[in-house]
């Protein structure tokens, strides 16, 4: 296996990466500007494989159409539709990248066998997640299925982190963890477990808003925040814990390992990023639930947790090159 060709299938998976993170931002935006319907059949959308630009391009009676098929006043709104089907194109372009990664990982058969089997997980996962897609689309945007739909993409973005960080794996300089506090991996266990327990909740908190947005028909979000449950309020106060928890994990990476290893810059990237959601949190809840802060809030939550997840894999490689030498 030449370097080169390790060099590319390390980009071109930090580019799926990348992607994916880009969709999940982009059905942010969809569902926090409630655009989910702004095509009601899939693949195609309003019967086009491309989208029209004008109601007059449509049948006269496209409403009783669509009536028929279970989606009442569907009404045809032409920046929730490109909204929705540029979010289509952006999880085509997933497809692809996914594709290029498994067939490009095939240079680790000889040398490292699970790097190409994981690779050809994820390709078979996105095309699980397209299929869920259209399921989303199908039951008139099913709160637990749009859920479903964030957890899969979730499992993917973990599933790319640690394929390609497995396969640069000899790249990230060995971390002396006798120097960090003995309990200093179970407590960043904790705090991975801490993190995906706030996903939980907030995906909770979010089908209580879809709810919610719907009853208001998605206007008057200053008084959204008036029938939130309580589970809202549960999820709010447990951002301080994970604030303080992670601080502490970065402070000890900070003060023990060597400045410029790959652990400590990222470990900065995670405080920034918590730091980010709580204040996009904060303007939801204090600023009248602003559209821009929906998909940011998102996006910095399934970005804390990848972060994680690439430290601790970096932990355990460092761990592995310790003992081995």
């Amino acid at each position: 296996m030449s370097e080169a060709a390790a060099l590319r299938f390390r980009k071109l998976g930090m580019l799926t990466i990348c992607a994916v993170y880009l969709v999940i931002l982009a059905g942010g935006i969809v569902r926090a500007s409630g655009a989910g319907m702004g095509c009601p059949d899939w693949p195609t959308c309003f019967g086009q494989w491309i989208p029209p630009t004008s109601e007059i391009q449509l049948p006269p009676n496209y409403h009783e159409i669509y009536a028929n098929r279970g989606y009442e006043n569907t009404q045809f709104n032409p920046i929730k539709t490109w909204t929705e089907y540029t979010n289509r194109l952006v999880g085509v372009t997933i497809g692809f990248l996914i594709f290029l990664t498994a067939w490009s990982s095939r240079i680790y058969l000889k040398t490292d066998k699970p790097v190409f089997y994981l690779a050809v997980t994820a390709f078979l996962l996105v095309g699980f997640q397209g299929w869920l897609g259209s399921t989303v689309v199908a039951s008139n945007l099913n709160p637990l299925k749009i859920t479903i739909h964030m957890v899969v993409a979730l499992i993917i973005v973990a599933l790319l982190i640690y394929t390609i960080t497995r396969s640069q794996h000899q790249n990230f300089a060995p971390i002396d963890l006798s120097i960090l506090p003995a309990k200093f991996k179970t407590v960043f266990l904790i705090a991975m477990g801490m993190s995906l327990l706030q996903i939980a909740m907030g995906t909770q908190v979010r089908e209580a808003v879809d709810f919610i947005s719907h009853e208001h028909a998605y206007i008057d979000r200053q008084f959204w925040r008036d029938d939130f449950p309580i589970i809202f309020y549960v999820h709010r106060s447990f951002s301080s814990l994970i604030l303080f928890t992670n601080t502490w994990l970065v402070w000890h990476f900070y003060q023990n390992v060597v400045k410029n290893h790959t652990i400590v810059k990222v470990g900065f990237l995670l405080f920034g990023l918590i730091v980010t959601a709580i204040l996009a949190g904060v303007s939801l809840d204090r600023l009248g639930m602003p559209p821009v802060a929906q998909p940011i809030h998102l996006l910095m939550a399934n970005l804390i947790f990848g972060t994680q997840f690439f430290m601790w894999m970096v932990l355990r490689y460092s761990t592995t090159q310790k003992s081995a030498d």
